[in-house]
């Protein structure tokens, strides 16, 4: 302990005595965080700089990366002798408790499987949501919302509880995590929490109750060596009727696995589709160079430039001529910061028909047989199909479309 700076007083070995934890302060999250990262610097680790959280070791035979949350730690190497020569480091200087094979992370439930893959799910905070509401014997639906229904502010019956459907929402928010198919209901939802009616929270309420019947659904993440990026965006023009504002879609492919995806409402009015659709190409065009620039980081050189794919043919035509248009000069800052990577060879930008498109579940609430065909798409499955038998493991995908398969059909 040292007195605090500005404020000296008697001689300079007398500190104040604490009357409240440090632990409760505000401060101490950044105080603990920059202590242990002063520690993992002088062992030779670098703090990336696309994500301050993750600390990366390399040398000639082994690579070790952490990732720290608080006081939550993630390690992962090749090498479990240097995870352990680490551990016991650590401990020199912190109160360290090692809980072994990674389980749990935030709320987060890792399971593995036996071809070098994992599951993440969020199945026990999904119940505890439910035994909240009484809704854990909730009847089961097919879809998270009604095919073509549209929230809107519009009515005179006010939420009862309109805290209770602040936390519901909010706590929905946090399990897209595990499950982006939800993205669309959620975003929805999450528009009315200033002033919810009874019509939200019956939609909150019939979201639940799909998940109450996918409660073992989550993520899948098969080990594979593809590294190309792949990513779909897409955007409903003018599909707010409160404000006409846009919606923002993508989702984002790292080889056959989903790493990122956003459902989010466009800032300004956009006079088109096509204007639309190309600030959805914008976001999504910075989303996958902060991905380059973290695999970089990791080590990781994609040889093919990423593939996007857009159903808008005005926004792929946009992307790649150099000819300013009238109908474009309100967006300059969008249109040549996409145009400038196309030149480049940095991104394609490549038509794709409707029907194909993934991120179209964020764009619509379809009907129960293509929600479910676009759904498998994310590499969605359920947990109970990864069985174990004795000593091995039987590993049994329920995924009937990947991205592969979609490439073969348009080529």
């Amino acid at each position: 302990m040292a007195q605090p700076q500005g404020f000296h007083t008697g001689s300079l070995n007398t500190v104040c005595k604490l009357r409240k934890a440090i632990y409760g302060l505000k401060q101490a999250p950044r105080a603990w965080f920059q202590k242990f990262t002063i520690n993992l610097l002088r062992l030779g680790f670098q703090q990336a700089r696309t994500d301050h959280s993750l600390f990366i070791f390399t040398s000639k035979t082994t690579s070790i990366y952490i990732l720290i949350y608080v006081d939550d730690i993630i390690i992962t190497s090749n090498s479990s002798t240097a995870i352990q020569n680490l551990i016991q480091t650590l401990h020199k200087s912190f109160p360290l408790k090692d809980l072994g094979k990674l389980d749990h992370f935030l709320g987060i439930e890792v399971s593995s499987d036996n071809a070098g893959g994992i599951h993440l799910s969020q199945t026990k905070y999904l119940i505890d949501i439910l035994a909240k509401l009484n809704m854990s014997n909730a009847k089961p639906i097919k879809t998270p919302m009604a095919p073509s229904s549209r929230l809107t502010n519009d009515g005179t019956e006010i939420c009862q509880d309109s805290s209770l459907y602040r936390s519901v929402v909010g706590a929905l928010q946090y399990l897209t995590i595990t499950r982006p198919y939800i993205a669309y209901t959620v975003n929805k939802l999450s528009q009315f929490m200033h002033h919810p009616l009874e019509i939200h929270w019956k939609a909150a309420k019939r979201l639940l109750r799909y998940l109450k019947c996918t409660s073992q659904h989550g993520l899948h993440y098969k080990k594979s060596s593809a590294i190309d990026i792949l990513a779909y965006c897409d955007s409903d023009w003018a599909s707010d009727q409160e404000d006409m504002r846009s919606t923002s879609r993508y989702y984002v492919y790292l080889g056959s696995n989903i790493v990122s995806w956003m459902a989010k409402k466009q800032r300004v009015v956009s006079r088109s589709s096509t204007e639309a659709e190309f600030r959805s190409l914008a976001s999504l065009v910075a989303e996958i160079q902060y991905i380059e620039n973290l695999l970089l980081e990791l080590h990781i050189r994609n040889k093919q430039s990423p593939l996007i794919w857009c159903d808008n043919q005005g926004a792929v035509l946009l992307s790649a001529n150099p000819v300013m248009h009238t109908k474009t000069k309100h967006f300059e800052l969008d249109l040549w910061f996409v145009r400038e990577r196309v030149a480049r060879g940095q991104i394609q930008v490549r038509h794709i028909l409707a029907r194909f498109q993934v991120a179209d579940l964020f764009t619509k609430s379809p009907s129960s047989a293509i929600f479910l065909e676009l759904r498998d798409k994310l590499n969605v499955d359920k947990q109970s199909t990864l069985s174990l038998k004795g000593d091995k493991k039987d590993v049994k995908l329920s995924l009937s479309h990947n991205r592969y398969n979609l490439l073969a059909e348009l080529e």
